[in-house]
């Protein structure tokens, strides 16, 4: 939209406020809220930010304010407080784009894509939990009924809920985000919510809409809402798989697809070569769609009550088998199961379109598909295939992420370093703070065992 088109429209609806939001490397949404009467200076110069104080996006103190610049064909009409619009915005500092801004990398990611000929579409499916904090202030899953051992699509806890779900069902509907399906999953208070694919820019922007909607609806019921991998010890992670399919540069046809395959899938040898990519670069993508410490209690761990993990623990892909990290559902897309709920959109976005594209100009091989249950393969089967393991802690993914240097080249030089080198060491130094704290279950283990 035009400026011009942005004030009428406004005006139209009656918006009286704006959202300026943009996002740091956490994925955490930040923004500035801005009357109508400053739309001016908003569209034509930008929402002024001390970065440093916003989270990790390559700011100190010291640094000169970045402006978020909104981009109007993200305009948002918020649902649940109609005189309220939000733009998703990209970062500028002194008038240059913000080489550590999460929606920057991804654009600069698609506009190189493109000119190789290639435009990435993509769904994701957002895994979240409803809780609450008790009396003794400990999180517990907000429906004291869902207590099931195997809750999945389960019809009674999906209808306690229905207000809750049937309301954000229409308020994504109502941005045109074609919402289709909505269910009870695995774990006890646990939910996913599906909406269309689209180009994987705009899925992102909605993917952190759609967070923030959700956050906010919980709150204004009196209840917490979170995207956390394993908030639960016990109970199935949130995951946020990524459903990928590449498409020509104009985004009319689906290069993914080729009725020929004799695999049976509808896949093309482009499709086979970006699963091979994404299997060549599992370990260091790992850093950036499972980029906490939390995320690895989630990957490659034993089964939960509720039966199943639902996360890969290998680099593997496998026909229409949720046991491994790469899923072919059966249509021209591929699905990337070994994203979770803590990754930052843009970033995940940039990592898997790299290291497919990577695939496909070098025309790799994914290998022989895998139709057996990796969540019951032994140690020896999984060597005899010579399938490799993900990584098991965010130190061990950051480590393999410093010595891509396809991903390093994608993610960008920021002037002072490399782009993938900030995040490592940002996420190594989250990975030691952990690591120094004492836990509980360490003092009950050791306190008097020696």
């Amino acid at each position: 939209m035009t400026h011009d088109e942005v004030r009428k429209r406004a005006k139209d609806e009656g918006i009286q406020f704006f959202l300026a939001q943009f996002v740091e490397m956490h994925g955490k949404p930040n923004a500035k809220l801005m009357p109508v009467q400053a739309i001016d200076d908003l569209l034509e110069e930008g929402a002024g930010f001390a970065g440093f104080a916003a989270g990790p996006i390559g700011q100190t103190p010291a640094s000169p304010d970045m402006l978020a610049v909104p981009d109007t064909s993200s305009y948002t009409r918020v649902p649940w407080q109609p005189d309220l619009a939000r733009f998703a915005c990209d970062v500028t500092v002194e008038g240059e784009a913000w080489p550590y801004c999460p929606r920057t990398i991804l654009r600069n990611a698609a506009a190189r894509a493109a000119k190789l000929g290639f435009s990435l579409k993509m769904g994701l499916e957002a895994e979240f939990f409803l809780v609450r904090k008790d009396d003794d202030g400990q999180l517990v899953v907000d429906d004291p009924l869902d207590t099931s051992e195997q809750p999945c699509y389960d019809a009674k806890a999906l209808y306690r809920n229905y207000e809750f779900l049937t309301t954000l069902s229409r308020y994504a509907n109502e941005l045109g985000y074609g919402n289709y399906a909505n269910d009870h999953e695995d774990a006890n208070g646990q939910f996913e919510s599906n909406f269309a694919y689209d180009d994987a820019l705009v899925t992102c922007d909605r993917a952190i809409f759609f967070r923030y909607m959700v956050h906010v609806m919980a709150q204004q019921r009196g209840k917490l809402a979170t995207f956390m991998p394993k908030p639960f010890g016990h109970l199935t992670g949130n995951g946020c798989h990524f459903h990928l399919s590449l498409w020509d540069k104009a985004g009319k046809k689906n290069l993914f697809e080729d009725a020929k395959d004799s695999n049976g899938y509808g896949l093309s040898d482009t499709a086979y070569h970006f699963i091979a990519g994404l299997i060549q670069h599992a370990d260091a993508v790992s850093a950036i769609v499972a980029p906490t410490v939390n995320s690895y209690k989630r990957i490659g761990v034993g089964a939960p009550d509720s039966g199943a993990t639902w996360s890969p623990a290998y680099a593997a892909w496998g026909g229409n088998n949720r046991t491994q990290m790469i899923r072919v559902p059966g249509a021209p897309r591929i699905e990337h199961r070994g994203i979770d709920g803590s990754a930052n959109p843009y970033l995940a976005a940039t990592a898997v379109l790299a290291a497919g594209l990577d695939g496909v100009e070098r025309k790799l091989d994914p290998g022989p598909q895998n139709t057996a249950n990796l969540y019951t393969a032994t140690a020896q089967e999984i060597r005899r295939k010579r399938i490799k393991s993900l990584p098991t802690t965010l130190a061990d993914a950051t480590a393999h992420l410093r010595k891509d240097t396809v991903l390093r080249d994608w993610f960008g030089h920021t002037g002072s370093e490399h782009y993938s080198d900030y995040f490592a060491d940002t996420k190594l130094s989250e990975f030691q703070e952990w690591h120094s704290h004492v836990s509980s279950w360490e003092v009950d283990r050791y306190l008097t065992l020696f």
